[in-house]
């Protein structure tokens, strides 16, 4: 099974060793069978006291030693493989994150994760409860061959009926795992739309009723169909169980003359075996369910790994004097399988010089945002190129490229957590740039992080300004950064702070739609479907 071979990945030497004393455990269980049986026989002798206290605490020790390897095995596991998950996500080009969509993402790294860890949690016992499995069926063969011929016929038979039932029960986890994208899809636009929700009573009757209740309702339905096949085999192993020490008792000594005198040493194994079996037989509609999980992580990380780019961390420090940034024939296409409805940008010829104040702008879905993606790099161009100071930006130095770019896009994420180390003079600029920003009375920094980014849009953004302040990298992108502040900062962002980056040298390039501040830009970028309409300074 999948979850096996995470582990065998992970360390076979583990496992290895980990089996090895499961056997022991398993040999040592049965052995302790073998010799109750024995006391039982010959009236509980006392020399039977030492042996049985060994071999009680040879099993404790075998087993716990394989459970400690397989926990301390699973749980790394499943941390390398959150790590390599999250790794391949932030190594995978923007754009090809943007077509997953965030539902997918969310549900591999929460639903399929902590589906694989619940699963790796219990994998320990359920091998402990194998290795007694095998130990107590080798010992019932050297009881009698043809009676553990019997038995193992009629297990084989029982194990092909559970597991015909468990592989129908494993169809419809796969539907649950298939709809439960759909359904966090569904959620998200709980958490993101709550206010249109409440704002519109028949929308949100639709939504309620023809997508979250279907969504849900299909997945409830998949999920207890697959639970009711696994109750079933459940209570079908139970079952065949019984059956077995019927034939046992009243049919295999009309066969096998000599069974009688070993019939109470099989009952008594038989039900021993009882409890690792149903436990065994209980588990595996989580192990079939955490097959499908590693499934669906194993198709990411396959999908993400694809296109990943090169490198995600870099120690080349970004260029402080810089000189032109291009870019030459720059073509990108959002791909539809309408071929009518795809959008490009470009082909875009433009040239940058440090120091520029540039404003870029045009009107909704001129392809602002895109250019913007494609100047820090973030989106890779189909065609054309993008060169620094004459040196073409590729794979091999894209991420040495991007470290040029302190950025604010409209969607920006806030971070509590500041990058630049601690120190006096870090405090000291930190404290200067909350009172400019007007936050220093609701807003500290202690140890490099925000107390606090529960605040409005507009103060949140102050706060990624303050992260792009300290950052002081050589050009500032903002998207629609003054959109959310109030008409007095808006002027101050507009005539202050940006007039104050500039003289520190600093490149800006600032899309916005408040033209009666196009006057302060250098030059301005009039965008229209994805083309360049003009590139001069203000009129």
């Amino acid at each position: 099974m999948g979850i096996i071979w995470l582990l065998i990945k992970a360390s076979w030497v583990s496992v290895a060793m980990a089996i090895l004393a499961g056997i022991i455990s398993g040999g040592c269980s049965a052995k302790l069978i073998a010799l109750i049986n024995a006391a039982i026989q010959q009236n509980a002798p006392q020399s039977l006291i030492a042996p049985f206290a060994g071999l009680t605490i040879l099993v404790l020790i075998s087993s716990s030693f394989s459970q400690f390897l397989l926990i301390d095995l699973a749980q790394d596991s499943v941390y390398q493989l959150r790590l390599s998950l999250s790794r391949r996500i932030l190594a995978a080009p923007l754009r090809q994150l943007e077509r997953l969509g965030p539902n997918q993402l969310l549900a591999v790294l929460t639903e399929d994760v902590q589906a694989i860890s619940n699963t790796v949690f219990i994998l320990p016992f359920l091998c402990i409860d194998i290795a007694i499995i095998g130990g107590c069926l080798i010992y019932l063969g050297w009881l009698s061959g043809w009676v553990f011929l019997a038995v193992v016929t009629f297990l084989v038979m029982a194990i092909v009926l559970v597991q015909t039932l468990i592989s129908y029960a494993h169809r419809y986890l796969k539907r649950v795992r298939q709809e439960m994208d759909l359904l966090l899809k569904h959620f998200r636009a709980i958490t993101d739309g709550i206010k249109e929700l409440k704002l519109h009573s028949s929308r949100r009757h639709h939504f309620l009723e023809n997508d979250l209740t279907t969504s849900a309702a299909t997945a409830c339905h998949y999920q207890k169909t697959a639970l009711k096949i696994a109750a079933v085999a459940s209570g079908g192993g139970q079952l065949l169980f019984f059956v077995l020490v019927g034939l046992l008792i009243f049919v295999v000594p009309r066969v096998v003359t000599e069974a009688w005198a070993i019939l109470p040493a099989y009952i008594l194994t038989l039900t021993y075996l009882l409890g690792p079996i149903q436990s065994l037989v209980e588990q595996l509609p989580n192990l079939a369910n955490a097959d499908v999980s590693i499934k669906k992580v194993d198709e990411m990380g396959l999908t993400l790994s694809r296109d990943a780019e090169l490198e995600t961390v870099t120690r080349q420090n970004a260029i402080a004097t810089w000189q032109t940034l291009q870019l030459q024939q720059v073509v990108h296409t959002y791909q539809s399988e309408d071929a009518a409805h795809r959008f490009t940008v470009g082909p875009i010829n433009l040239t940058l010089q440090a120091g520029e104040l540039v404003f870029i702008v045009g009107g909704n879905g001129s392809g602002k945002s895109t250019l913007a993606k494609l100047i820090t790099g973030l989106y890779m161009p189909e065609s054309g190129e993008l060169c620094l100071d004459g040196t073409p930006i590729t794979d091999t130095n894209r991420e040495w490229y991007r470290q040029h770019f302190s950025t604010i896009f409209s969607d920006f994420y806030l971070f509590e957590r500041l990058v630049r180390p601690m120190d006096g003079a870090f405090e000291q600029q930190t404290q200067t740039y909350l009172k400019t920003l007007e936050l220093d009375k609701k807003v500290a920094v202690k140890d490099g992080q925000l107390s606090t980014t529960a605040l409005s849009q507009g103060q949140r953004k102050r706060l990624a300004l303050l992260s792009a302040y300290l950052e002081d990298r050589p050009i500032y992108l903002f998207d629609e950064w003054a959109a959310d502040q109030d008409p007095v900062f808006r002027e101050i962002f507009y005539t202050q702070l940006l007039a104050e980056l500039k003289q520190r040298g600093k490149t800006l390039l600032v899309i916005s739609h408040d033209d009666r501040y196009f006057h302060l830009a250098d030059r301005i970028i009039k965008l229209d479907y994805g083309h360049i309409e003009s590139d001069a300074p203000p009129a």
